[in-house]
């Protein structure tokens, strides 16, 4: 097996073409060919964006389509998870007017745990989605958190923000229109890219995509990979995240009982993984890191240890060896 030993995604430079998709009267998809993607939805008397991007820079690029379709003011910022390439954008909408940094409480906690070493992490693996990092404030810090569901009402349209479980990370939320059936699901879903699970609660990331899949999206907008305009692609791209989840945790665990070490489990995820999802966006980027956290899974280690830049190169170096 010959896999990339370049430090997870320092060389991919390509820049991505961005597309803004409108899905209904009020809601459009922020694209990027498998780059991690953003929502808007337009209310009646305000803006609401769901992932603020990486740089106020970058966030500066979203508000500029935003302004091709409206001008309302943006007065609330969802954060669908703490993950820095989701976050550290929040001050390039500032300028619009007053705003509201809304997160679950878990992802708040995150925040105060590991942000720091995550923002420092997540930059020095890809720094390509990090234009213009030297825009960026510092940490990112919701100026409002909810429990499990938060309902807001931009004039007449009803948006409910949802944290139905732990997966991609403890604290992941979605934005659900429910008039329209249109989910922001950030990274709990994605399709057709790679699904980092690095910080992730494997066993318990199913039932909270089948919660997500009970509410019958009509529309979906993943983390990751084009926007799904109908219910059977909405139903695809959860199938396609789940199956992804299961086969790795499965893998680990297969390779702890067998008393297997780290690489080894490395490789025979990967005889598993390659052929089914080895072509898609990303995914020798997250492969490394999401067998790292299922194998910690797989031990008991339920509370994903904190990744640093220091820890992300001992692992690269490690697993590749």
């Amino acid at each position: 097996m010959s896999h990339s030993t370049a430090f997870a995604s320092q060389a991919d430079l390509a820049e991505k073409k961005t597309s803004f998709t409108q899905l209904s009267a009020n809601a459009w998809a922020y694209t990027a060919e498998g780059d991690p993607n953003s929502g808007v939805i337009v209310g009646d008397d305000s803006v609401m964006v769901i992932d603020a991007t990486a740089t106020p820079v970058m966030a500066a690029a979203l508000v500029r389509r935003i302004r091709e379709v409206t001008d309302l003011p943006i007065r609330h910022v969802v954060l669908t998870h703490y993950h820095a390439v989701r976050v550290l954008g929040a001050a390039g909408f500032v300028p619009e007017g007053a705003v509201n940094v809304i997160a679950s409480r878990a992802t708040r906690d995150l925040i105060v745990e590991r942000g720091a070493e995550d923002m420092a992490s997540e930059i020095g693996r890809f720094p390509r989605l990090f234009q213009a990092q030297e825009s960026i404030p510092g940490l990112t810090w919701p100026t409002l958190v909810f429990e499990k569901e938060l309902t807001l009402h931009l004039g007449s349209l009803e948006v409910r923000l949802l944290h139905l479980g732990a997966g991609h990370t403890s604290g992941d939320s979605i934005a659900w229109i429910p008039s329209q059936g249109i989910v922001f699901s950030g990274d709990l879903v994605e399709f057709n890219a790679g699904v980092y699970t690095g910080d992730a609660h494997l066993a318990a990331w199913p039932d909270t995509l089948d919660r997500l899949a009970a509410l019958q999206p009509q529309q979906l907008v993943p983390g990751r990979g084009p926007a799904l305009r109908t219910p059977a692609d909405s139903l695809s791209a959860i199938a396609y995240t789940r199956d992804w989840v299961q086969t790795l945790l499965q893998c680990a665990r297969d390779g702890v009982a067998a008393g297997h070490t780290l690489q080894q489990v490395y490789a025979d995820t990967r005889r598993v993984m390659d052929p089914v999802f080895g072509q898609v966006f990303i995914y020798e980027h997250c492969i490394p890191f999401d067998v790292s956290r299922a194998y910690d899974e797989a031990r008991g280690i339920a509370n994903p240890r904190i990744w640093t830049d220091v820890r992300d190169r001992e692992m690269w170096a490690a697993i590749q060896s």
